[in-house]
């Protein structure tokens, strides 16, 4: 089945296949001008930090549902093995992980969602094989550093979190930015809170998952006339599941990754960066959020850090 008229309606609008030129596997990232990214570096005022990832662990929020999207596990290779062969003088310990790279908090790859046979910029989605991504893979990022807005939607809406399965508009996000009184620019990082993360806190994973609040296809024209360079959410699946509607699956993912070029983040912990927001009022802070540089890969773990 097709996809309808009105997502194509709307891929027309947002579409910014040629913006940076034939060659681009960047996408929105190349709005992070040095400009851009000096107007993040003087938003770091207090030295507060906040770390935004959730801890990486066999007990994480993978819960079978996509084959191989595990959650880590580690092996031991070394235990207090002496190099020499004696154990007075030096011994290491080492220990390697396997995982699937969006596993836990984690930046999608363009390359990472397709249809119609093609990717971001109009590129075959054929370029994507067992070997990885040729085009767009998440290497192609490079450094992800701005200045950071969080957009508090829950809080907004007088909200600890949102109602499950509510599909966050474009109103919703002016409403955020209202409540942080901040005007979005672009080459911005935004960061958008629906409070879904309290149940991963709560030990909920089910609940976490499913049902879940998220950004909507009426939050995507938002996006695009902001120029955000790249967004997240303290969601698993980024836009609202159940999907808003039943003839088709994930269209915010096809929209951003592959009609923008936005790339998307999922998982991020965004609770105690809000709250110092909400008692502060300043919700603009640096952020670093560069992705492992997994050549290829079709997405990139992150460890996010916040500085006010």
């Amino acid at each position: 089945m097709s996809l309808p008229e009105e997502f194509h309606a709307l891929a027309g609008k947002v579409n910014n296949w040629g913006r940076w030129g034939p060659d681009d596997e960047r996408g929105t990232l190349n709005l992070l001008t040095d400009e851009a990214v000096r107007r993040g570096v003087a938003q770091a005022r207090t030295g507060k930090r906040f770390t935004l990832a959730i801890p990486l662990s066999e007990d994480g929020p993978q819960l079978g549902f996509i084959p191989g999207r595990t959650n880590p596990v580690r092996t031991m290779i070394s235990l207090n093995e002496p190099l020499t062969g004696d154990p007075s003088q030096v011994c290491f310990n080492d220990d390697r992980f396997e995982m699937g790279v969006q596993a836990a908090t984690h930046w999608d790859a363009l390359a990472h969602a397709s249809y119609d046979g093609r990717i971001y910029n109009g590129f075959g989605a054929a370029s994507v094989t067992e070997a990885g991504a040729a085009r767009c893979g998440i290497d192609k990022a490079g450094a992800i550093v701005g200045r950071g807005v969080l957009l508090d939607v829950a809080r907004a809406r007088g909200l600890d979190r949102l109602e499950p399965g509510y599909a966050i508009t474009g109103e919703d996000l002016d409403a955020a930015a209202e409540l942080a009184r901040v005007r979005v620019s672009p080459g911005d990082l935004v960061l958008v809170r629906t409070g879904q993360m309290r149940a991963l806190h709560a030990g909920d994973k089910v609940g976490y998952l499913y049902p879940a609040a998220g950004l909507s296809m009426r939050s995507v024209a938002w996006m695009r006339e902001h120029d955000v360079a790249a967004a997240a959410t303290d969601t698993v699946v980024f836009e609202v599941y159940p999907y808003e509607r039943e003839d088709m699956a994930l269209p915010v993912h096809l929209l951003h990754l592959v009609e923008m070029g936005l790339t998307q983040g999922q998982n991020f912990d965004l609770e105690a960066l809000a709250d110092d927001c909400a008692d502060d009022g300043v919700y603009t802070f640096l952020l670093h959020a560069t992705p492992e540089p997994l050549v290829g890969g079709l997405g990139g773990p992150v460890a996010p850090l916040a500085v006010k």
